[in-house]
């Protein structure tokens, strides 16, 4: 009888830091009990996913062979499975690798390339066409990477080749559900082909993107039988047994499925912090301005750096509400971060001054609105540049869309919390946050969203409600539905069109916005690249 045991590594790798990614292995493999025999890590993971245009400078085959040779040297007896980038005969392949006893014993080239979404491989990469397996003990392993195993034929075709165990090395970013997602493939792949398949992702946050880790096995019937946590850097073990021939895979569950709010809430906070600490910024600062967006905004923050990282300003104008300015001051204290108050009136009526001229015979309009926006934009750039802080804007996915914003303005940062999260689910998130413990203060949730930039406003004077325009917008923008097949789903024509017009309009805006993390299947910014200036009729 062979027993074996497989250890998981779902480590947070940095882009670009291909020594530092070495040493992150090291650490794992010196750490590992003795009885660890075969150590699998998580696709690319020497670069750091998604390396990007990284993978075309010329230094790239060098530092990929200094880390191998690095790794050779250290792995022993283990069994050691990595991901890499690598030129074979002037062509580029995202491999997986083998090291045993100082040696590259076996090699995998990626065979299926994505090139939608967030994903551009193609780029990049030649795809492989062979299986690869590799034996230890009496058990037969093949390799497979990441989008192989949501095809069928590179399963297939390493079941054929004699593997009994699929070793799958993932770079998969994060959306709601996707864990489900996963298992859900690998117990159709396992079951169409007899493998147990093991499952290692990465975990961290890349600029837009999260991995939430959640590294998992099935066994040959699909069942799963061992499970890491989600959005966290673990190792999870598992054992491999052959009696007879008899494949068995046991383990033990330390993650699951999360829960959708409570998934994405940690997605928010993961993306926020490795952002924060992978640039070296300081600290962040942000407009707390007493609405929930600001106020989701500061949660996420704090949990994820810390209140001594945190620096909220609140920005009245004379539409400031006292409820605003209390609210503000409320949760500042509950969640003890740091508090101040800068009026932009002063700053206002300056550039009002400035520009009376220019203004002279004109009604007051949205650039009036705007202006106060920009005054806090500046407020918040400069305090950004004196301390070496992160300014966090606090726009949502709703407001984004049709252009609810202003450039320069409250658009004015280096990262969008909330870039990707609809107004909708930012009510549920500020009510999931405050059931962990005291956080936004209730009528924050409670009263109606306003920009406060004009007496008695409310968004809902510009906009459809946000359980309508959020919609209108996860048909539009996230499943492509044309405007007939919105109207077609009971929503009113109106509505439909003018939503629409919006977002087409303000792509330039989008454009010009700062990053945010992505925890929809559609997000502005890698997801979604439209032209800004096109003759495209909603109609059409």
């Amino acid at each position: 009888m062979t027993t074996l045991t497989i250890l998981m590594a779902q480590i947070n790798t940095h882009v670009g830091d291909f020594e530092g990614n070495t040493d992150r292995v090291l650490t794992v493999l010196e750490q590992a009990a003795p009885g660890e025999d075969i150590v699998v890590f998580p696709e690319l993971t020497l670069s750091g996913y998604p390396p990007e245009d990284l993978l075309l400078r010329p230094s790239l085959d060098l530092r990929v062979a200094k880390c191998l040779d690095r790794l050779k040297s250290a792995v022993g007896e283990r069994y050691l499975v990595i991901g890499y980038p690598r030129r074979v005969d002037g062509k580029l392949y995202n491999m997986a690798g083998v090291l045993h006893r100082g040696e590259v014993i076996a090699e995998y080239r990626k065979q299926c390339l994505p090139n939608y979404q967030v994903f551009d491989e193609k780029r990049y990469f030649q795809a492989g066409t062979e299986a690869t397996t590799f034996r230890v003990g009496d058990v037969t392993f093949g390799l497979s990477i990441c989008e192989d195993i949501w095809e069928e034929a590179p399963a297939r075709q390493t079941a054929d080749a004699g593997a009994q165990v699929l070793l799958n090395l993932n770079s998969s970013p994060f959306h709601q559900g996707k864990q489900a997602e996963r298992i859900a493939v690998l117990q159709t792949r396992s079951r169409e082909t007899g493998l147990a398949i093991v499952y290692v992702n990465q975990v961290g946050g890349q600029d837009e993107l999260v991995f939430d880790g959640g590294s998992f096995a099935v066994d040959s019937t699909g069942d799963v039988v061992a499970s890491a946590p989600c959005f966290d850097a673990a190792t999870q073990s598992l054992q491999v047994s052959c009696v007879d021939e008899t494949l068995q895979l046991t383990g033990e569950h330390n993650g699951g499925v999360p829960e959708l709010l409570a998934s994405t809430y940690q997605a928010l906070v993961l993306g926020v912090r490795d952002y924060v600490n992978k640039n070296r910024f300081r600290g962040v600062v942000l407009g707390l301005s007493g609405g929930i967006d600001s106020a989701l905004t500061l949660a996420v923050a704090v949990d994820a750096l810390g209140p001594e990282r945190v620096e909220a300003i609140m920005m009245p104008f004379r539409y400031t509400s006292q409820m605003s300015v209390e609210d503000a001051a409320e949760q500042s204290r509950t969640l003890g971060v740091s508090h101040k108050i800068i009026s932009i009136e002063p700053i206002y009526e300056a550039f009002m001054a400035s520009l009376a001229e220019e203004f002279a015979g004109t009604e007051r309009d949205t650039t009036e609105e705007n202006l106060q926006a920009r005054c806090r934009g500046v407020l918040l750039m400069s305090i950004s540049n004196k301390k070496g802080v992160l300014v966090l804007t606090t726009g949502n996915k709703s407001e984004l869309a049709v252009g609810y914003s202003t450039l320069y303005g409250d658009m004015a940062g280096g990262f969008d919390v909330l870039k990707d999260v609809p107004k909708v689910l930012v009510f549920a998130l500020a009510e999931y946050r405050n059931s962990l413990g005291p956080c936004i203060p209730q009528r924050v949730i409670d009263r109606p969203p306003s920009a406060e930039l004009a007496p008695d406003q409310k968004d809902e004077d510009s906009l459809p409600p946000y359980d309508v325009l959020d919609r209108i917008l996860e048909l539009y923008v996230e499943q492509d539905y044309s405007a007939e097949a919105i109207i077609a789903e009971g929503l009113d024509r109106e509505q439909v069109e003018r939503v629409l017009r919006l977002v087409d309009l303000n792509e330039y805006k989008r454009r010009q916005a700062p990053i945010g993390v992505r925890i929809t299947q559609r997000g502005f910014g890698r997801d979604r690249r439209y032209p800004i200036t096109s003759a495209w009729k909603i109609g059409d």
